[in-house]
């Protein structure tokens, strides 16, 4: 695919080479006409309407995908139900050299991956690009699984022996929001490939040209035709997928509300389904916080992928005297340069919903201490969706800008006297994913640690992602299903346990087991 060349503004001397409003992003010289991958073969459906991919950047038309229906989903599935046995009896140890070869290719176009995942979903490209590689960990993490003991066997009586075997569950299916086009699809694939499934991925469809790339890359990589699998679409795809037979369990990710219906249906159908929602983590603020920790990690987790990840934390619970701190933070906040330090909101309907949500948060009282409503973009993000970082002070614990998830840069403080408030209003949330504290003291670290009831803490870290082996997930309600999506929690999601209980000779001593 031919690219519009630009200096890499990753590089040491781009800030005196790129022009001030510059597109940083490169995107493609002509739109991609992107394709279910089937088999072997990226397939284009005849008759099958089709899905406009548009940057958020600046608008552009980057590609198009099928709209897939329940035709077109049976028919991948098909392709990879027909390998997927003869998959699943292939050595693990075979099973992992193709991801060794994925590993390096994902590598050698980092920076390619990069840039498809960053103007398709509008974060900037260093953003991308650590996406990237954090879902390269998990692949990581995949290779290791051909020297781990996945089952174990254990003489339980004289002459008796017990067994346990990890079975992978069949053909797979993983649905990923729009986010991160190339982590979270990595967070699922190499560990439930590796172990002997087949997987379809059904990428969300406001990006789905990155997942073209993955699937080329997985081919060139050696996995036989079908392993991994393509299937483009929205809700009428999901709904197919669900509904279909022959996949077993499922990954999802996305909205709270799309995630208890995913997981609903599944269960209902007899499936095994992992369903990770949304959140609204809190950041606990304590005065004694080292302000050069705090600021650059509370303003970090906010605006990182302008807000737009499951991880932001959204709402600092100030407690204390923090105006120092406070005030830290909106300086950092508001010296962001859009494009450059914080990318776009994903498309035109997103950014309405978080310009109403700020007014009506300034209407139900809140102060407005950085106002990021319809900022002047640089020329060539003149047709983006923007909004600049917006601070919200004293909120009330009860409002919606305190309890909603707003999906974009919009960080509300609430002011509390205690630590006991802080923590009493964290665990009052319906969600369960991360909560972070800054502080100098150890006691006030271990009190959070001890007393959140989020599934992920930071202590002075604003975005605590567990780096592998240590799984990812959250409870309450942004999970439905149990365990994590990546580390041991991946294993647990795509394998099944067989129990083989053997005895060889009639033994001399009688038991109840003979």
């Amino acid at each position: 695919m031919a690219l519009v060349s630009i200096p890499d503004p990753a590089s040491p001397d781009s800030a005196a080479r790129v022009p001030e409003g510059a597109l940083l992003v490169r995107m493609p010289t002509s739109p991609i006409a992107g394709g279910n991958l089937v088999g072997a073969r990226f397939e284009r459906p005849a008759g099958v309407p089709t899905i406009d991919v548009r940057s958020p950047y600046n608008g552009a038309l980057l590609g198009s995908v099928p709209d897939s229906g329940a035709e077109q989903v049976a028919h991948v599935v098909a392709a990879a139900s027909q390998v997927q046995r003869a998959w699943a009896s292939t050595p693990i140890k075979e099973r992992s050299v193709p991801l060794f070869r994925f590993r390096e290719l994902c590598l050698a176009r980092l920076d390619e991956l990069a840039h498809s995942a960053a103007r398709e979903c509008g974060k900037t490209v260093d953003e991308a690009r650590a996406g990237v590689l954090k879902g390269l960990e998990v692949a990581e993490y995949a290779l290791g699984l051909q020297n781990l003991d996945l089952g174990g066997s254990l003489e339980v009586s004289r002459g008796v022996r017990c067994e346990v075997r990890r079975e992978p569950l069949g053909v797979v299916c993983g649905i990923t929001p729009f986010n991160f086009p190339a982590m979270v699809p990595m967070w699922m694939f190499p560990i439930a490939i590796t172990l002997g499934n087949c997987f379809v991925l059904k990428p969300s469809e406001k990006v789905a040209l990155t997942s073209l790339m993955l699937g080329e890359l997985m081919l060139e990589a050696g996995y036989p035709a079908g392993v991994f699998s393509l299937v483009h679409g929205g809700k009428t795809a999901v709904d197919a997928l669900l509904e279909h037979p022959d996949v077993k369990a499922y990954g999802f990710v996305g909205s709270s509300k799309v995630a208890a219906q995913v997981y609903a249906r599944g269960a209902a159908l007899g499936k095994r389904v992992l369903a990770l929602g949304g959140a609204k983590n809190t950041i606990i603020l304590a005065p004694d916080a080292d302000p050069a920790l705090a600021v650059s990690g509370v303003v970090a987790s906010f605006t990182g992928c302008a807000g737009q990840r499951c991880m932001a934390g959204s709402l600092l619970v100030a407690v204390g005297e923090c105006d120092p701190l406070i005030d830290g933070i909106v300086a950092a906040a508001a010296s962001l340069r859009l494009g450059r330090d914080m990318g776009a909101i994903i498309d035109g309907a997103a950014l309405e919903r978080l310009e109403a949500a700020i007014a009506r948060a300034v209407k139900e009282g809140a102060t407005l201490r950085t106002d990021g409503r319809r900022p002047t973009a640089p020329r060539a993000h003149e047709q983006g969706h923007w909004l600049r970082p917006t601070i919200l002070d004293h909120v009330s614990p009860r409002s919606f800008a305190a309890t909603d998830e707003l999906f974009g840069p919009v960080l509300s403080i609430v002011r509390v006297k205690t630590l006991h408030e802080a923590l009493e209003i964290e665990k009052a949330s319906p969600y369960g994913n991360a909560t972070s504290v800054f502080t100098q003291s150890g006691a006030v670290a271990q009190q959070v640690s001890d007393q959140a009831e989020s599934s992920m803490i930071g202590i002075n870290v604003g975005v605590p992602v567990p780096r592998e082996p240590f799984s990812f997930g959250g409870s309450k309600a942004s999970r439905f299903g149990h365990g994590d999506i990546t580390g041991a929690g991946g294993v647990e999601l795509w394998t099944q346990l067989k129990k083989v209980t053997s005895k060889w000779a009639k033994a001399p001593d009688g038991t109840w087991m003979s």
